[in-house]
């Protein structure tokens, strides 16, 4: 406390004393008890008084030790069970946990990854991939500013997501790797990749191409052959040998039947190999009988051409051409969608053709468009002309009812450069997007759909659509949410089907290694989006008869099902309401393949090399004898002392209150009882 603060006391004391003796001090004979205790009451009263007036702050100072964190990540996925290590596993991370000196010493904290990462203790090793890319990303964030060095117990083997070994620079940790798995290397042939497209078009020939590797130093042959049920429809022989060690075969296959058609690969298993599971591999491919033509028409060259191009193509069921006007006019008959980009009076002739044809189009209104010329051809809508531009950013209506939608983000989306003004319809329509303005929402559509005398048609209020195809990749390393949500468009324009009220979304079949989740979107008769529905999936496994059903969930704008916990098998199923007979059905198939499966050993040099960019050290899951003096007696894991220093106003104490309170309280009532008052 200052000499200053100690110098008020002093003078607050002092002038309380005098203030006090001056209303109650007469003479020597008036001080009786009483008269004295009176004195001492008015004293503290007006003594704590000018003490909060004054306000003085105490410091309090604190010291705690810190220790440094000892991070237990463990790789709960299939490939543990699959080397046999789980039991190991689970009695190494007991003895951690129960180890009293690492407890002394360090704040122990366990958590497990697969494809996901989560803060437990419970190892299943169930997960179906491995993303240690993934987990170490995930420390980095929590453990930024600590000492924290992290066991990796893991295999090595990464099934999903970036390299972990470069990524892992920029965890500021050490690393100690707990090597899992056998690390001899055993002779093994494999079938490391199948690169096939998923759509193929009939009676049409679709190419496939096979990666086979070889693990071993003798002279091998085997022979690589493709079935489609019973029936060989490609076969090759195959040698390797030490220098020789992978071939790639490309060859065709011909899309005969309209569906999807299933193939398996087999690889010949040599002599006394040990993972035959890798020599075998299933794949699929959809048949369809048409592909989908859309044309974009502008006048002048654009960026949102190319992205959209790009976008829409990226479906293997769908072409785009770019076209002006003119040459759109001769190939109109070839297109089940028109795209208008921008129109302005060079569309006019296309616009009695797309009338006279009733062809579905969607029109995109940018800075360059003809809005007088828009207004005199279109018979849905009129849009207010202001010679005025504005900037509109995006939100989703939940309540948009034709198609299914996964909200991507929109909100963040930057903003499309079109006309001021609002547009006014004179049919129905249904609003997808809507507008906002400067962070202000408002009920005007950005996107919007209508159906009317058996013709599609939408209108997008924006230019610059490309710049949110380079957003959806910054936010998620990924062109395919955009690509996604336009094709959806996309496929509800260039089909005239009657929209239901209960729409379904799912793929025809599945990898077994991936998540299926299959989504649904219940409407009300005024086609609202109807949260309150109990919605439920039958499932039938074609094959063994069995039977499932399941509840759907709400998330965000529609129901969910996972039935990632499904077998390998070709499925039919029928989604229906509880109280309305409302159903939709639908058939799809899983793939029987497990990645994690196809490791015969220890990823041993990268977990190595990791330890060592990482200033850590490495052990194998037998050989932990040194891990424990190795983190107890390492001098960068020292804990830290830190002092905290609080300072606290005396006018938040509220003890000073209180005696003010009761001293002029005591006062009072002595007073009052004797007559004083």
């Amino acid at each position: 406390m200052q000499t200053e603060t100690v110098l008020y006391f002093i003078l607050a004391g002092i002038a309380a004393l005098f203030i006090a003796g001056f209303q109650y001090y007469k003479n020597e004979k008036s001080m009786s008890k009483l008269n004295m205790l009176f004195l001492f009451l008015r004293f503290l009263t007006i003594f704590s008084i000018l003490l909060l007036l004054i306000n003085p702050k105490f410091h309090q100072e604190t010291i705690s030790i810190e220790k440094p964190n000892l991070i237990i990540a463990v790789d709960n996925s299939n490939s543990i069970v699959y080397l046999k290590q789980e039991e190991k596993v689970r009695e190494l991370v007991q003895r951690i946990m129960d180890s009293e000196a690492l407890k002394n010493k360090f704040n122990i904290d366990v958590y497990t990854f697969g494809k996901d990462f989560s803060a437990t203790d419970t190892l299943t090793f169930s997960e179906k991939q491995t993303d240690i890319n993934g987990a170490i990303n995930q420390l980095s964030q929590l453990y930024k500013q600590t000492t924290s060095p992290t066991l990796l117990i893991t295999d090595g083997n990464q099934t999903y997501g970036n390299d972990y070994e470069f990524s892992s620079s920029k965890y500021k940790q050490p690393i100690y790797p707990i090597i899992l798995g056998d690390t001899t290397a055993y002779t093994d042939l494999k079938i490391q990749q199948f690169n096939v497209n998923r759509y193929a078009f009939l009676k049409n020939q679709f190419p496939v191409e096979a990666v086979l590797v070889y693990n071993g130093y003798d002279n091998v042959q085997s022979k690589f052959a493709v079935k489609k049920g019973d029936v060989e429809v490609y076969s090759k022989n195959i040698s390797f040998s030490k220098d020789n060690n992978s071939s790639i075969i490309n060859f065709t296959l011909p899309a005969s039947t309209v569906g999807v058609s299933s193939y398996r690969a087999t690889l010949t298993p040599i002599e006394n190999e040990k993972n035959k599971i890798n020599n075998t591999k299933l794949f699929a491919i959809e048949v369809i009988d048409q592909k989908t033509k859309v044309a974009i028409v502008s006048a002048f060259l654009h960026p949102d051409l190319g992205a959209l191009k790009k976008s829409i193509e990226r479906n293997e069921q769908r072409s785009l051409t770019l076209l002006n006007p003119d040459e759109a006019i001769n190939q109109i008959d070839d297109f089940q969608l028109i795209i208008l980009y921008q129109p302005n009076h060079i569309f006019r002739d296309l616009y009695k053709f797309l009338d006279k044809t009733n062809k579905n189009r969607f029109i995109i209104v940018g800075t360059k468009t003809n809005l007088t010329f828009l207004n005199e051809v279109s018979k849905n809508f009129q849009h207010e002309i202001s010679g005025q531009l504005e900037d509109y950013q995006a939100q989703l209506n939940l309540n948009y009812s034709p198609f299914l939608v996964d909200d991507i983000n929109f909100e963040s989306f930057p903003p499309l450069r079109s006309n001021f003004g609002a547009i006014n319809f004179s049919v129905p329509f249904q609003t997808l997007l809507t507008k906002t303005i400067n962070g202000n929402p408002t009920i005007d559509p950005l996107l919007a759909t209508i159906e009317t005398n058996d013709k599609r048609e939408a209108i997008l209020l924006g230019e610059n659509i490309w710049q949110w195809r380079a957003q959806s990749f910054i936010s998620t390393k990924s062109f395919n949410p955009f690509d996604d949500f336009l094709g959806k468009v996309v496929q509800y324009l260039a089909s005239n089907k009657q929209r239901n009220r209960l729409n379904i979304e799912y793929e025809t079949f599945y990898n077994g290694n991936t998540n299926i989740i299959v989504k649904a979107q219940y409407f009300d008769k005024n086609y609202q989006f109807d949260a309150r529905q109990s919605l439920n999936i039958t499932v039938k496994d074609d094959i063994s008869g069995d039977t499932k059903i399941l509840p759907f969930v709400i998330k965000n704008n529609n129901y969910q099902v996972d039935l990632s916990s499904l077998s390998p098998s070709k499925y039919s199923f029928t989604v229906s309401l509880s109280d309305e007979s409302i159903s939709q059905s639908g058939n799809f198939q899983i793939l029987e393949y497990n990645v994690e499966q196809q490791f015969l050993s220890a990823n041993v040099t990268k977990l190595q090399r990791l330890a060592t960019n990482s200033n850590g050290i490495s052990y194998f899951i037998d050989e932990t004898t040194n891990l424990y003096s190795d983190l107890l007696n390492d001098s960068r894991y020292l804990p830290v002392q830190k002092s905290h220093k609080n300072s606290l106003p005396l006018i938040d104490w509220k003890y000073l209150l209180l005696i003010i309170a009761l001293s002029l309280s005591a006062e009072w009532f002595l007073r009052k009882y004797n007559g004083l008052i």
